[in-house]
């Protein structure tokens, strides 16, 4: 399962954070928390301080039935698959929300399955997920024995309960809508906490009788409209399927990352913070029934992997180990978010390549027959199928 930072440290300071959480819903009555007592039907729980998005699998005679997306708030149970159950392996899979920042924490486990990840679903699981426009995850196998109830529950590094993943759910959400914390060593002042929400309420214009849910919802809401203001988007504005990279400063030296790969339409956060820098690097390639077709652009090589990577450094690629493909430099001064829209008209004809590409791949092809042996043809490494891993 994903790690993520602690926001709640110490027992002395949970008890402060707590009492401050009490006292600011003591007023409704009661806080939304979750029961613990079992439901019928497959019973997901969220341990964790993160809204997740969840998917499940089931078994349905020879096939599999995914499903998704069940939302669940931090402490709450939801039944995402409804009694009779099937006995054997189901399986599960979840994402935090996009409002989060540091990017999407995933759940998961070995089982290929297929997903919408952009909107909600039902679907017979596909041999390919690619040929329906689907993306593939990696879900976890759970063995249910029983046909009334059965009950997962996702968690993290710290150990909550479900209240605990409550109070410190609406404490990372605080932070993810800008509110300033102040973490020290004991934890986030419980004061300020209250101050927040309290801040918050008055700027969402929350009824007084606001539920605590509905204050979970609007900071999620305020939060992703937030991060949609920050950060490198690139979307896919074609009729084919995409894969993207960035490349960025690192310190003293280079990052390039990828793959992000882009249904028609699709778009993804790739960078989800504040840019400080004058300029990013962007690649992307589309996929036709004929060939692949690279951006006309062109631009400067960085090192790239046939699989999901992250390369610190772009000199010397071919003697990593790596390709070397060419990113398009986009200006970024005085912006704090930027969109990059990939259309059709921005890609060369399939088997054109961009000067510049060619030139390092001749580099590189140099280079390897300069280190092969006397007498002997440079080995060449077989090409890789670009494939996405969660």
């Amino acid at each position: 399962m994903a790690l993520a930072r602690s926001f709640i440290k110490p027992c002395v300071a949970a008890a402060f954070v707590a009492a401050a959480f009490a006292a600011l819903f003591a007023f409704s009555g009661r806080a939304d928390a979750q029961q613990e007592r079992p439901a019928n039907g497959w019973q997901v729980c969220n341990e964790t301080s993160f809204v997740l998005e969840a998917a499940t699998g089931r078994p349905d005679g020879r096939a599999i039935v995914v499903q998704g997306w069940t939302r669940l708030r931090p402490g709450e149970c939801r039944v995402a698959v409804n009694a009779p159950l099937a006995r054997g392996t189901h399986y599960l899979y979840a994402r935090s929300s996009s409002a989060h920042r540091g990017g999407r924490r995933q759940w998961t486990g070995d089982a290929r399955l297929c997903v919408d990840s952009s909107d909600s679903f039902t679907i017979e699981n596909p041999p390919q997920c690619a040929a329906m426009s689907l993306d593939e995850r990696r879900f976890r196998r759970v063995q249910i024995n029983k046909r009334d109830s059965w009950r997962t529950t996702f968690s993290e590094a710290t150990t909550y309960t479900l209240t605990r993943a409550r109070q410190a759910g609406l404490q990372r959400l605080l932070d993810d809508a800008g509110y300033d914390l102040r973490e020290g060593r004991r934890g986030a002042d419980p004061r300020r906490i209250a101050q927040a929400l309290a801040q918050f309420r008055t700027t969402a214009r929350l009824a007084p009788t606001a539920s605590e849910n509905q204050l979970i919802d609007a900071l999620e809401n305020y939060a992703r409209r937030r991060a949609q203001q920050v950060g490198l988007t690139l979307c896919n504005r074609s009729r084919g399927r995409m894969w993207t990279a960035i490349a960025r400063r690192r310190g003293e030296g280079w990052e390039s990352r990828g793959w992000w790969p882009l249904a028609a339409g699709g778009c993804v956060r790739t960078i989800d913070e504040v840019l400080i820098q004058e300029a990013y690097f962007v690649h992307a390639s589309l996929e036709t029934p004929e060939g692949t077709r690279f951006l006309a652009a062109g631009g400067e090589p960085f090192c790239t992997s046939g699989a999901r990577f992250a390369v610190i450094g772009r000199e010397n690629c071919e003697a990593r180990y790596y390709d070397t493909m060419l990113f398009t430099p986009i200006a970024a001064r005085g912006r704090g978010g930027l969109v990059v829209d990939f259309e059709e008209r921005d890609f060369l004809p399939v088997g054109e390549i961009p000067r510049q590409l060619q030139q390092a791949r001749d580099a590189a092809d140099a280079l390897r027959a300069t280190d092969a042996p006397r007498g002997m043809a440079p080995e060449t490494a077989p090409p890789q199928d670009r494939t996405e891993t969660p």
